[in-house]
């Protein structure tokens, strides 16, 4: 079974245009890549930034004595499947389609489409999304494979099954070869998994994965080719379950006033933690540090709308001071932690303050291996390696485009951001009055927790910021929602826009 996963894929006629861009730019020097993706990890959710006192972190920590740490790290998406597109694409969802994590769905769906109708309470008609990773695609994978890298995919996909796999996106292999949207039933053995067994029963996900990992790594570092790892961990998405033993342990350390009070949750992530120093463990022991770029990120912000049993019914985890979480357009949404180790250019223990986005690790991980970007395929992510050395980005902003009705805790309306300099400006989609569009804009330098609107003080900036929005979603080609036509003012009610309905887990 595992050989079914070995397959390296044959390079067709299709993909010679990859080719001519995978030339090599310069005298960069090949090194090995690890990417690393949790999912639903909060920027709260580590010892990152000190706003946990119950989840440990200690191999993040030590990730981060080696690079450099971003403060105000973004991911495409409040949800996962459009940020996983986005880094393997470079571009955002205003230009792939993949808006929601729809990719386990059987309806296939390769563009993003305006719905045909909307709830009478809903002003806008919010956008269908793509349901799968069109294999025309020039992704991450394809290029890397093109450019001599053996590639290995691991962990979670939740981008379409087969023919839309790791396998058919540039990846040699894919193990456990699943594409839900979480490890099945349990993180502990016995699995659900159809294509792989536990090798012990209690067996966790996250520490066979992190196997299959370093074995892969093992055998092919030593060929003469650099690899490109892909370790998109299962960790910390639901179901809510952990080692017995490490539950217990937290029990012990939960202070019931905290807003951070879940032991199966601070269990989840003591196991995440895990693998990532399994990973570091064996690229010291095997000596390729100093030829290693590892990158740190995750694909939302944290959970804050699913309730466990424990504690009488309490939040998975909190995302506190940002406001919001999972599937919010607020900070607590799409600010994650991140961290990016890449030798001879990134300072150890250092900290950058730039504001960066996953898709820019597409641009920046291939012009950092000296790997032209593929032709004829628009890209939004930039080079970020100058933050990587200390040094300023200079760009005009990030876009953040969620055009869904997702009702959870602070849940928006169809809309759409742009972080600029120290703002953030939200248009939510024909949200005002008579089909205009609704704006929030905040000072994130001195009100992180988005408690105060500035649109009515600073009409001007609001201006300035909504013509940038614009201006993105004409050149993307991005589906924009409309005004609702079946809206009944009526059913309207505002007071329910950011509340989660009851009865919601």
């Amino acid at each position: 079974m595992r050989n079914y996963f070995l397959l390296t894929l044959l390079v067709t006629s299709s993909f010679i245009a990859i080719g001519r861009g995978a030339a090599n730019e310069g005298a960069a020097k090949s090194m090995n890549v690890v990417f690393i993706l949790a999912d639903d990890l909060g920027w709260s959710d580590t010892e990152l930034y000190g706003k946990t006192k119950l989840y440990n972190t200690p191999n993040i920590l030590r990730l981060a004595e080696l690079g450099c740490t971003f403060n105000q790290a973004y991911s495409n998406s409040p949800l996962c499947s459009p940020t996983r597109a986005s880094f393997l694409t470079g571009q955002t969802p205003a230009r792939h389609g993949s808006t929601q994590p729809r990719h386990h769905t059987a309806n296939v769906i390769l563009k993003a489409a305006l719905a045909k109708r909307a709830k009478p309470s809903e002003k806008a008609l919010p956008v269908v999304s793509a349901t799968r990773l069109d294999t025309n695609l020039p992704t991450i994978g394809k290029v890397m494979q093109q450019a001599g890298y053996a590639t290995g995919h691991f962990g979670k996909w939740h981008l379409g099954a087969e023919p839309y796999s790791p396998l058919q996106h540039g990846f040699d292999v894919d193990i456990p070869h699943h594409t839900g949207p979480g490890p099945g039933r349990t993180y502990v053995a016995p699995w659900s998994f159809k294509h792989i067994k536990e090798n012990y029963p209690g067996e966790h996900i996250e520490d066979r994965m992190s196997e299959e990992a370093i074995k892969w790594m093992n055998e092919v570092s030593g060929e003469d080719k650099p690899f490109f790892m892909n370790y998109w961990m299962f960790s910390v998405h639901g179901p809510w379950n952990a080692k017995e033993e490490l539950i217990e342990k937290y029990k012990e350390a939960i202070d019931p006033r905290s807003e951070q009070r879940s032991a199966t949750y601070a269990a989840m992530v003591h196991s995440l933690d895990d693998a990532i120093g399994a990973l570091l463990d064996e690229i010291k022991r095997k000596g390729i540090a100093d030829n290693t770029v590892i990158i740190f990120t995750s694909d939302n912000g944290g959970n804050i709308h699913t309730r466990l049993p424990e504690g009488g019914g309490i939040p998975v985890t909190s995302n506190t001071p940002l406001r919001g979480g999972k599937a919010s357009m607020r900070e607590g949404g799409v600010r994650v932690p991140t961290i990016v180790v890449w030798p001879g250019v990134t300072t150890p223990g250092s900290r950058s303050d730039e504001i960066i986005q996953t898709s820019d690790f597409y641009t920046t991980i291939l012009k950092g291996q000296g790997i032209a970007l593929p032709e004829n395929h628009p890209v939004d992510g930039i080079d970020i390696r100058p933050a990587l050395k200390g040094q300023k980005l200079g760009r005009d902003g990030i876009f953040t485009y969620f055009p869904a009705i997702v009702p959870v805790p602070e849940w928006l309306p169809p809309s759409m951001s742009v972080h600029s300099d120290q703002y953030k400006l939200v248009r939510v989609f024909h949200g005002g009055e008579n089909g205009q569009h609704d704006y929030k804009l905040y000072d994130l330098s001195n009100d992180i927790g988005e408690s105060n609107n500035l649109a009515a003080a600073m009409p001007e900036r609001v201006e300035r910021l909504d013509r940038m929005i614009e201006a993105y979603l004409k050149e993307t080609g991005a589906v924009i929602p409309m005004p609702n036509p079946g809206f009944d003012p009526e059913e309207f009610d505002p007071a329910a826009i950011g509340v989660r309905p009851a009865g919601r887990n």
